[in-house]
C-alpha cells in the first residue's frame, strides 16, 4: 500500500511513457460482452486510468474502490466516477449484485493483490453479472492465479466468455491476457 500511496501523484504520467495498454483493453473486452448500460465498479480503481478507458467507451454510472486512500483521491479528480470510495484488503467490495459488472484492471495479479482476491470480487457478484480483468505475463508464469481462475470455471461459479493476450506494458515488451467472464 505504501508503495501505492506514494506513487499516487505520478501514477498517470509514468504508465503513459511505459505504455500502459490494459485499461483500454479491458474496456473494450467488457464493451464486446455488454451492450446495455448499467452500473459498473471499477474493483482497485487506482487513479482512474480504467475508469477513465470506461468513460470513453460510454459505460454510465461508474463507481470507483480502491485501497490506497491517496489514489482514490486522484480518481476522484478526475470526475469520471459517479462515487468513490476507500475500500477494506480482504473484504468483498459490495453486495452481491450491486453492480452489472465489475472491472479489475491490474488489480489481481503478482505485485497487487493474491489469487484469492478472484474469489472476493466473486462475491460481490450476482448470477448474470460480468467480470473483466487481466493477468500480466508474470501473473501468467506464476500459474497460481490461473489455477484459481480454472477452479472457479470447473465448479461452475465462472463461464469465461473471452480470453485474449495482447499488449501490456511496451516499455517492458509485456503483454496481457484480458478475461471477460461470467457469474454462473
Amino acid at each position: 500500500m505504501a508503495v501505492y500511496s506514494d506513487w499516487a501523484e505520478s501514477y498517470d504520467a509514468d504508465l503513459a511513457k511505459r505504455g500502459y495498454h490494459t485499461p483500454q483493453r479491458v474496456a473494450q473486452a467488457l464493451r464486446t460482452q455488454m451492450s446495455e448500460d448499467g452500473p459498473v465498479l471499477d474493483f482497485g480503481c487506482g487513479t482512474g486510468l480504467s475508469g477513465k478507458a470506461l468513460n470513453s467507451l460510454g459505460f454510465d454510472p461508474i463507481h470507483g474502490v480502491d485501497i490506497t486512500a491517496e489514489m482514490a483521491e486522484q480518481a476522484r479528480a478526475k470526475n469520471i466516477y459517479e462515487r468513490v470510495w476507500v475500500g477494506t484488503p480482504g473484504q468483498p467490495p459490495c453486495p452481491a449484485g450491486s453492480y452489472k459488472a465489475i472491472v479489475a484492471t491490474g488489480v489481481i495479479s503478482l505485485g497487487a493483490a493474491p489469487p484469492e482476491s478472484l474469489s472476493i470480487v466473486l462475491a460481490s457478484l450476482s448470477s448474470g453479472n460480468l467480470l473483466a480483468f487481466s493477468f500480466n505475463d508474470p501473473t501468467l508464469e506464476d500459474g497460481r492465479y490461473d489455477a484459481v481462475l480454472s477452479k472457479l470455471v470447473s465448479d461452475g461459479a465462472l463461464t469465461i466468455l473471452s480470453r485474449e493476450h495482447g499488449p501490456h506494458l511496451d516499455d517492458m515488451k509485456m503483454g496481457a491476457d484480458v478475461i471477460v467472464a461470467r457469474r454462473n
